[in-house]
């Protein structure tokens, strides 16, 4: 069956423009272009309009969206199986989200007695799930499944003061980095210092510690746009600071 943009906008849940714009930017062609200058989509664009809004429910930008579905070797089915695991996981989060708090009202009644841990179950589940969204392609593809694996794996088995220890620490470097980047060197005491802590943070998330591996992702924070972000958010620069600093710290100079 062929669509105009106004009905597989209808029945996809998006907007015209939406449509219009893929089609702009060579994500999603229309199969061809009728004789009044309509854009008629068939049963191919449609199957990958769904392939295109699975990714996006998942949090991929439209540019890595469009880099994996124009790939000679993308398989439909293939990635639908990947889709159907990852709703599942979504599930399998939300469903644990939805226990611990039907725990957490049946523990203020007094009907149960709710483990400390468990408390912090969903959370974990959710900050797991996030990071799988946000970096897990780049990630595995970087270091791994196994490595990727074993790192969600540490964090779900985080006591609570493992949990609430290695979130004061990420706030603790972000505060250091900030008065280190002040001041200027990154081989200076304080930055140093910086870079230890950042050594000490990774551990708690992987499994073995190598100051190859250090200086690696300290890299791929300067190269990769939302780390880049999140460092920079204060002040433009500080990624590149913090890279600069734990290359002297390893001892590793690392160039990309």
């Amino acid at each position: 069956m062929e669509y105009t943009v106004q009905k597989l906008a209808a029945i996809a849940g998006v907007s015209t423009r939406t449509l219009r714009y893929y089609d702009e930017i060579g994500i999603l062609k229309p199969a061809r272009i009728n004789s009044s200058g309509y854009r008629i989509y068939g049963d191919s664009e449609i199957n990958m309009l769904q392939q295109i809004l699975f990714y996006r429910e998942m949090g991929v930008a439209l540019e890595n969206i469009k880099e994996i579905i124009t790939k000679p070797s993308f398989n439909k089915s293939e990635a639908l199986n990947e889709h159907h695991k990852k709703l599942l996981e979504k599930r399998e989060q939300l469903d644990m989200l939805i226990l611990n708090v039907e725990k957490t009202i049946a523990s203020m009644k007094g009907d149960i007695k709710m483990a400390d841990k468990e408390k912090f179950e969903g959370f974990k589940r959710k900050l797991v799930e996030e990071n799988e969204k946000k970096y897990g392609n780049e990630a595995r593809e970087n270091y791994g499944n196994d490595a990727v694996d074993k790192s969600n794996a540490k964090l779900m088995g985080m006591t609570e003061e493992e949990y609430e220890e290695v979130s004061k620490l990420a706030a603790e470097i972000m505060e250091k980095l900030a008065e280190a980047f002040k001041a200027g060197d990154p081989a200076s005491e304080l930055s140093q210092n910086v870079a230890g802590l950042h050594k000490k943070w990774l551990t708690f998330y992987w499994g073995n510690y190598s100051k190859e591996a250090h200086a690696g992702i300290v890299q791929m924070y300067v190269a990769d746009e939302r780390f880049k972000a999140y460092y920079d958010k204060d002040q433009p620069g500080m990624a590149e600071f913090l890279k600069d600093a734990v290359l002297i710290y390893t001892g590793i100079n690392q160039t990309k």
